[in-house]
């Protein structure tokens, strides 16, 4: 019980925290992504909003690249910072362009996802990622052989 009170965090848990927050974002971010793409590549005409003077296909292509490839990355953890910042703009151009007369109840969804963003944007993806495993490797020293006098 006194473990539940505890303000002081240890590492870990901030970590386990980080994963269970890049894959359950990512994973719920795909399931609005793949109908996208499916939509991307059929013969149909294009139907989604166009956005900032672009085309109906190049705005759907940007939120494919969005919640397709950058929720990918975010699941495996390998360049999170930088690929929360698609999401992000994607999120504030759902929230204020796309649904921005409509009540709340539309506006809420993108900014539950804007939340978990920002956060893996200003926290990272921790050390259960691909990210951390590459800075190990990268960052850990050679190992050199001691030299020995003969």
């Amino acid at each position: 019980m006194k473990k539940l009170f505890n303000i002081h965090q240890s590492a870990n848990s901030i970590d386990v925290a980080l994963l269970i927050t890049r894959v359950g974002v990512s994973a719920l971010m795909l399931t609005h992504g793949w109908p996208k793409l499916g939509m991307l590549f059929s013969a149909d005409p294009v139907q989604f909003p166009a956005v900032f003077g672009l085309s109906a296909t190049a705005s759907l292509a940007l939120a494919v690249f969005a919640e397709v490839l950058c929720s990918l990355l975010i699941l495996v953890g390998l360049g999170t910072r930088l690929a929360t910042i698609p999401l992000i703009i994607t999120m504030l151009v759902a929230v204020f362009l796309v649904h921005g007369a409509d009540p709340f109840a539309k506006q809420e969804l993108g900014l539950l996802y804007l939340m978990p963003y920002i956060a893996l944007l200003l926290a990272g993806s921790g050390r259960y990622s691909l990210d951390h495993l590459l800075m190990q490797k990268v960052l850990r020293p050679a190992y050199v052989r001691p030299l020995s006098i003969q």
